[in-house]
């Protein structure tokens, strides 16, 4: 049976306090694999009544955080979901008059990523970001994202299974896919390559003077395709390796030129006099 998303489930109703209600006790604990040791922090307990209410929404009777949970319930049957970061587990249960456990095995492990540039250079943290979505695509051809904007080296908790990854180096185009397997009870670790470089552009007089202010930029693929555009005197961006024309409009003119970016070689890239093409004037004449 599905469990409802957090916005899915209706808020609980008494009718008379919990404490004067006929209750039972049930302690709720779970483990990463049948193996493995109890979850001891960080885990989110839901206790669902297992009949929809009049809105079709599985009604909310209790939570808790932590590791493992006590809970005093009427007799009865319920859901439990145990959630661990992304991973969880549902099962149903029965209360009763007389204490009992009950343990989920949240079948799960851990995923930490990070990436590197040839010759396993490293990138700063702050332009590093992944995304976690779904090994399968849906019927529409999409795949579901299941966790945005992780950070490198955080480790995100997933119920074992294989899931695609993608990893943004800034914010173009460098852009590296990956599938990697979670396995339970396990840390897994994965590293990818990005073969890109940081380009710093700017328009200048003469070889080292001051950017000239107030340029607007364009960045052409090899096939002419735009890959990026801004307006600054310093124009500093990450780009995936290969062929690229830089265009910088100042007033009325227009300065070009082709450039390859070479994967881990961050570079300061002038623009001359010499790179002028033409006034835009006469362009558009």
């Amino acid at each position: 049976m599905r469990v409802p998303g957090l916005s899915e489930y209706a808020a609980p109703q008494r009718t008379e306090p919990l404490a004067l209600a006929e209750t039972g006790e049930v302690t709720l604990s779970a483990q990463l694999t049948e193996e493995t040791e109890d979850i001891p922090r960080g885990l989110v307990w839901r206790v669902f009544s297992p009949e929809p209410g009049q809105d079709g929404t599985l009604p909310l009777v209790a939570t808790a955080q932590g590791g493992t949970s006590t809970f005093m319930l009427p007799p009865g049957g319920y859901l439990v979901h145990a959630a661990y970061g992304r991973a969880g587990a549902t099962k149903r249960i029965t209360v009763g008059d007389k204490p009992k456990s009950e343990r989920l095995v949240l079948d799960a492990g851990g995923l930490k990523l990070d990436a590197v540039l040839s010759g396993g250079v490293r990138i700063p943290p702050k332009k590093l970001r992944f995304s976690v979505y779904d090994h399968e695509p849906d019927a529409t051809g999409e795949r579901s994202l299941i966790v945005p904007n992780v950070r490198p080296n955080a480790v995100v908790r997933l119920n074992a299974g294989t899931y695609h990854i993608i990893s943004n180096y800034g914010a173009i185009n460098a852009v590296i896919r990956a599938d990697i397997r979670v396995e339970a009870g396990e840390l897994t670790e994965a590293t990818v390559e990005h073969r890109a470089a940081q380009l710093t552009m700017k328009l200048v007089r003469e070889p080292g003077g001051e950017a000239i202010a107030d340029t607007a930029w364009s960045i052409l693929s090899e096939t002419g395709e735009i890959v990026a555009e801004t307006v600054s005197a310093f124009a500093s961006m990450v780009l995936a390796e290969g062929e690229y024309t830089i265009v910088a409009k100042n007033r009325d003119r227009l300065y070009q030129r082709d450039f390859t970016v070479t994967p881990g070689r961050n570079q300061d890239v002038e623009l001359l006099p010499d790179d002028l093409v033409e006034r835009v004037s006469e362009v558009t004449e």
